[in-house]
């Protein structure tokens, strides 16, 4: 029986078909540019495996995605994680399992839709911001971004108050953070396939772009780099990624690492690593559909439906109606 491995994509071309091209020199198994119509509320998938690379912009693939994951297809990423993300709690995650960030704040979006009436929707919210305990707390220069987002849109450097107010002020209904600028003096992107998989390569993010260079990292470094990149895999549940450390003095900050759907252009991240990433990617796949692994096994309603003996006595019980 041949087993169907699936890809959801988009603009890009070099990656999505050398993928296709690896996975299929392995007999008994198929990979193309996944299909996906009407889905029935109860379905058996057409693949064993899906790799998502689109659905945060098209919500349509995000809701199939959630359903072919219940009904047994292993999605990489797994599309209730990706959906409840985003980059701050992310920030917030780091910080809890040991890998350091820069300091960051979040700051409460600067307009609202036209139906919020400040007087009765934002009466929880602090007015105005204490905008000089904020600044003290990260410092200058800082960094003020989307606290969800990516492309490097809406992203601003900012060295005094007035820089800061002005760019906030043009925010609109974002949500922002502002960050600590680290003064590095060394960039590492990391191309990250199965949680295990990490391959740092230095990236230059004044021109956006990836360096191809050989032993740039001290060991002590570069070991830092991928321990750093092995926990937040792990605890944000990511079989695909891209993780970024700003290194300042020895010390690696992790600065963007909520990545889903990195970038994987040949151009972008030049043939040799394109390389690797795609034998990778052809090679992890291949062994979740061998072993016939799920994104939910630990999910509360899997153990339920593997366990409904275990389910505790009166919850959700129906209270019969009452004769009068």
């Amino acid at each position: 029986m041949t087993e169907k491995i699936g890809i959801i994509v988009g603009w890009e071309d070099s990656f999505p078909q050398a993928f296709i091209a690896k996975v299929n020199e392995t007999p008994g198994f198929h990979a193309e540019i996944a299909k996906i119509g009407g889905t029935p509320e109860n379905f058996k998938p057409d693949y064993r495996v899906l790799i998502d690379r689109l659905s945060h912009e098209v919500p349509f693939y995000r809701y199939h995605l959630k359903a072919a994951a219940l009904a047994g297809t292993y999605v990489i990423n797994d599309p209730h994680w990706w959906a409840a993300d985003e980059k701050f709690f992310g920030f917030s995650i780091a910080s809890k399992i040991g890998v350091n960030v820069p300091r960051t704040v979040m700051l409460p979006q600067r307009a609202y839709q036209p139906s919020i009436d400040p007087q009765r929707s934002l009466r929880n919210l602090e007015y105005p911001l204490n905008w000089e305990k904020i600044t003290e707390y990260v410092g200058f220069p800082a960094v003020l971004k989307p606290a969800d987002g990516g492309g490097w849109k809406q992203v601003s450097r900012v060295n005094n108050m007035a820089e800061l107010l002005r760019d906030y002020n043009r925010s609109g209904t974002t949500v922002m953070t502002l960050q600590q600028y680290i003064d590095f003096d060394e960039y590492v992107r990391c191309i990250c396939i199965g949680k295990e998989f990490i391959l740092p390569i230095k990236y230059d993010p004044r021109k956006r772009c990836y360096v191809e260079t050989n032993g740039f990292l001290p060991k002590a470094l570069e070991q830092k780099i991928l321990d750093g990149c092995w926990a937040l895999n792990h605890a944000l549940g990511y079989d695909m990624n891209s993780v970024e450390f700003a290194c300042k003095d020895g010390v690696p900050y992790a600065i963007d690492f909520t990545n889903p759907a990195p970038d994987m252009d040949v151009y972008s991240i030049l043939p040799k690593h394109f390389k690797i990433c795609v034998d990778e990617m052809a090679k992890f796949a291949i062994k979740v559909a061998r072993e016939g692994r799920k994104n939910h096994d630990g999910y509360a309603f899997r153990q339920y439906l593997a366990h409904p003996s275990k389910r505790p006595a009166g919850l959700c019980e129906f209270v019969p109606a009452v004769k009068t």
